[in-house]
């Protein structure tokens, strides 16, 4: 079963130019979703993604990453 990995296009604190490369690296099978997610509130604050049904939030994106290695299959 494939990775699912979705990132916001509109996060204030994720460049969607660096971050889906770094993304793409680690799991170059997935496809990684971008778009709007509807988490306006988390998303003014600090950088987030969703790994495979979860959120995770960091303070920056690649302490995001970093969260996210876990979770990948």
């Amino acid at each position: 079963m494939p990775n699912d990995i979705r990132i916001c296009d509109k996060c204030k604190y994720i460049r969607i130019k660096t971050m889906l490369p770094k993304l793409a690296k680690l799991v170059p099978e997935t496809e990684i979703k971008v778009g709007c997610k509807s988490y306006c509130g988390p998303c003014a604050k600090y950088p987030f993604i969703f790994v495979n049904g979860r959120y995770l939030k960091g303070k920056s994106e690649d302490d995001v990453i970093e969260a996210a290695k876990k979770y990948l299959k």
